[in-house]
């Protein structure tokens, strides 16, 4: 059943304009180089940020083939595939047969690689715990909830915008 995508709204409400805002400055403080290498030292993890993200994706939904993993984290495949070569020298991801097609194969996290994953969450959340330790549990909770809704609606989206695009138009 296909249904017409919903046309974009001719403008914002000013609510909507400053969640925009605040998404991009939480963007953009959480993804500098600075503060990625910080989070690093503090979990005792050496990775680069690609490694770290494609570590996460594993960790939430393994195993993966690489092609899939490309898509998830809107990369090239040739970014995935330098990165789990990088992953699987250091010890934190392996190679192992796809279920579903013997030539193909899929991306698992090793022990060392769950252990990575968990040191860096760790250090990510005493991190935002100690930026919001003046936050009532109450308040914590309501953000909590309201940004796994909002991740929800954007995903949401996504699959319709990714689903309605014909073959021949690129992403953007």
């Amino acid at each position: 059943m296909s249904t017409e995508p919903l046309p974009l709204p001719s403008t914002a409400t000013p609510e909507v304009i400053e969640i925009e805002r605040a998404l991009t400055r939480i963007t953009y403080l959480s993804t500098r180089a600075r503060q990625h290498d910080r989070l690093m030292t503090l979990a005792g993890v050496p990775l680069d940020r690609a490694a770290v993200a494609l570590l996460r994706q594993v960790a939430d939904s393994e195993p993966l083939r690489p092609g899939e993993l490309a898509q998830r984290l809107g990369v090239e495949a040739s970014h995935v595939t330098r990165t789990v070569q990088q992953l699987q020298k250091s010890g934190y991801v392996t190679r192992v047969p796809d279920p579903d097609d013997g030539r193909a194969q899929r991306i698992q996290l090793t022990e060392a690689g769950r252990a990575a994953v968990g040191r860096v969450r760790d250090a990510g959340a005493r991190g935002m715990q100690l930026a919001l330790a003046d936050w009532s549990p109450d308040e914590l909770g309501q953000l909590a909830s309201l940004f796994h809704r909002m991740v929800d609606d954007f995903l949401s989206h996504s699959i319709e915008d990714e689903t309605e695009q014909p073959a021949s138009t690129p992403r953007a």
